[in-house]
């Protein structure tokens, strides 16, 4: 994540401008779409963190995960997505040494807290449709609590390796970077076992999980089937009786549901287990290209590091933490009501103020001719006031 490899260094990808100086056109369409992925991360995951915590029908045991996943997301955002954009306009790095070690340990932080928080999102997903006798004492809102403290907290322990390995260095050609301090044989184990924790086993796990849910719930579709033909016996009865005079009868014995609901799984779990799979796939996809380049430049001796290949990982990895706010809103109608809800009482607020601002100032302007007609009227006396048929309206004068 970090700017760069100065001597001494590993061959590692950076996502942060790379001593392989791209062209002027190549930097502005860098900066443009860093940029553009970042704010648009960062207002939809800033917006998925505020429905949650100010509505309380979004108070629910898997938004405890997608909250952890957002906020995940806006570190990295953050951390990764700014300083890369700072570091292209200035050219170096311009934030100290200090924030250096902090922002290359919030970088890590946010990528292996982004990764952990699909895995329990996954296997809580699992052992609700999978195992429903269980998840009634496992799948609690107590429970997701702890576990996402728990992985932020491990996360945050593990990633303090990173204020040793790392430090300023002003031997570039393009001063002050960002980079590592230590042998490079110190970094290929690290990177294999980030590889491994935090990305292939995460993708493993989601990709097993995700298949035995679709089992079950492809069991539960099946096993409806005949029930469904009922459900059609029963339609047509109902025509039947209506071309006949008679008062036709609820499908199904007068139940009045669905096959959906009175057998097998709700249809919002069947939703939330799709969005899970959504979410899964562009992590699995964005983050293929970085991971593989990162891996392969821990192994050969002359790191690739093309301009063009760099801001395409970049774009993956900054995309990758963007594109879940979007497929809230596309996938769910709670988060499609509940982002509808917040921009209108944001755009309303201004509004009402406005309103009343000019309700009071047409209120005084009326006011104040009614209150200068009185006035004269009580000091010309009853008979200068004319008769009733005669007077005219406040604010005018009599003819």
């Amino acid at each position: 994540m970090e700017s760069g490899s100065g001597p001494g260094s590993p061959s590692t990808v950076p996502l942060a401008p790379s001593e392989a100086v791209p062209g002027p056109a190549d930097k502005g369409v860098s900066i443009f779409l860093v940029l553009f992925v970042c704010m648009v991360g960062i207002v939809g995951n800033a917006m998925v963190v505020l429905v949650v915590l100010t509505t309380r029908d979004m108070q629910m045991l898997t938004n405890c995960y997608v909250v952890s996943l957002a906020l995940a997301d806006l570190t990295v955002l953050v951390a990764a997505g700014m300083p890369t954009v700072s570091e292209s306009l200035a050219g170096q790095w311009v934030y100290g040494h200090a924030s250096c070690l902090g922002i290359t340990y919030l970088q890590y932080l946010g990528i292996n807290a982004s990764s952990c928080s699909i895995l329990a999102f996954t296997v809580e997903r699992y052992i609700a449709i999978c195992h429903p006798m269980w998840a009634q004492t496992v799948c609690t809102m107590v429970q997701a609590k702890r576990v996402v403290v728990g992985v932020w907290g491990t996360m945050s322990v593990y990633c303090l390796l990173w204020f040793f390995l790392v430090d300023l260095d002003a031997g570039g050609s393009r001063g002050l970077q960002c980079g590592y301090q230590v042998a490079c044989s110190l970094y290929l184990p690290i990177y294999l076992l980030d590889f491994t924790v935090f990305f292939l086993a995460p993708l493993l796990a989601a990709t097993v999980l995700s298949g035995l849910i679709a089992r079950v719930l492809f069991r539960s579709t099946l096993a409806h089937l005949p029930q469904l033909g009922d459900q059609h016996r029963d339609s047509e009865a109902q025509l039947e009786a209506r071309a006949l005079g008679r008062q036709p009868r609820e499908p199904g014995g007068g139940a009045g549901a669905s096959c959906c609901e009175t057998r097998g799984f709700p249809s919002s779990r069947k939703q939330v287990t799709k969005m899970l799979v959504v979410v899964v796939l562009p992590f699995t996809v964005l983050w293929m290209p970085y991971r593989s380049l990162l891996l392969l430049n821990s192994f050969v001796s002359e790191p690739f590091l093309d301009p063009r290949v760099l801001l395409f990982c970049r774009t993956c990895v900054y995309a990758n933490s963007a594109v879940n706010p979007i497929i809230y809103s596309l996938m769910s109608q709670k988060f499609q009501a509940a982002f509808r809800q917040l921009c209108q009482c944001r755009a309303e607020g201004p509004q009402r103020r406005m309103a009343s601002l000019s309700t009071a100032s047409y209120s005084a302007v009326r006011e104040t001719p009614q209150k200068a007609e009185t006035s004269r009227s009580e000091a010309a006396g009853p008979q200068a006031a004319g008769p009733p048929l005669l007077q005219q309206g406040p604010g005018f004068s009599m003819v």
